[in-house]
């Protein structure tokens, strides 16, 4: 049976080196007035979910998606990391960075699920993790996760001192920049070998 999150999914932002770069001096300029001293999240709702292999709507007001290739961290007892998922975090291409508009992240199936959770001791340190992504069969992307600001184990420390992670709650590591677009059609595969393959086909929303 494909896994499907029980808990709260939350999405974390600039948390690659990459994200801090891009802004560059503006960091330090309104809105921010400085980089972030706590993890920035937002949640991903439940109606975003789609499971491994699953077609993903598009609407015919969006021409193109970002894809966002990351890792989740699947909160066990005690809000200790029982496991890493493949997460497809897609949305409408937009400039917020500290307040990603709810429209633009939480549309019907715009979280791909990776449909194996593999749990923490097999699957290896994260700060190794490599990510690649393929869209209709040609490398796009790949993602480092030795790049993070803050690592597996120091992003949850962080985001436990001032909220609670039950069991079940999937904690995202993030996003790196340049992220590929796709559009209705394309085929996106996101890939290592220790977590497997997550497999999504944007559709055109029927009208």
């Amino acid at each position: 049976m494909s896994f499907r999150p029980s808990g709260t999914v939350y999405g974390t932002l600039m948390n690659f080196s990459g994200e801090h770069n891009v802004l560059g001096a503006a960091i330090k300029e309104a809105p921010y007035k400085g980089p972030p001293k706590a993890p920035v999240l937002y949640v991903k709702t439940a109606n975003t979910f789609s499971a491994d292999g699953a077609p993903i709507s598009v609407p015919a007001r969006v021409p193109e998606v970002e894809v966002g290739a990351t890792v989740g961290m699947v909160m066990g007892a005690g809000g200790e990391v029982a496991g890493f998922v493949l997460l497809n975090d897609l949305s409408i291409p937009h400039m917020s960075f500290f307040r990603p508009p709810v429209q633009y992240r939480c549309l019907d199936g715009f979280l791909g699920v990776g449909s194996r959770v593999r749990a923490r001791a097999e699957a290896g340190d994260p700060a190794i993790f490599a990510l690649r992504v393929h869209i209709n069969g040609q490398l796009r992307q790949t993602v480092r996760f030795n790049q993070l600001m803050r690592p597996a184990e120091r992003l949850v420390a962080d985001v436990r001192e001032f909220m609670t992670l039950a069991p079940g709650d999937v904690l995202m590591l993030g996003c790196d920049v340049d992220r590929p677009r796709a559009r209705p059609g394309d085929q996106i595969d996101i890939s290592m070998p220790a977590l497997g393959k997550l497999t999504n086909i944007l559709v055109a929303e029927a009208p």
